[in-house]
């Protein structure tokens, strides 16, 4: 993943137990709390509703975005 913020956001949500619980309840509130796109909101939360937070890890999560990269790359 190439934008900070969305990588703050998976791993937060994959090594803080409340944060986990937060977002399984109520994702908008966890996601308002990073700088992300609403590229990337959209992202997460469309592959939040197919995956599911899965694993343990971020890996399927991941996964799931990275055919989103072209749209939050940097424009070199």
């Amino acid at each position: 993943m190439k934008s900070q913020a969305l990588q703050e956001l998976v791993k937060r949500i994959f090594s803080d137990e409340k944060t986990k619980l937060q977002f399984t309840s109520d994702p908008d509130s966890v996601i308002s709390q990073f700088a992300l796109t609403d590229q990337e909101k959209r992202a997460v939360l469309t592959a939040y509703a197919k995956l599911g937070l899965v694993t343990s890890n971020s890996q399927q999560l991941e996964a799931a975005l990275k055919p989103t990269y072209t749209w939050y790359s940097p424009i070199p």
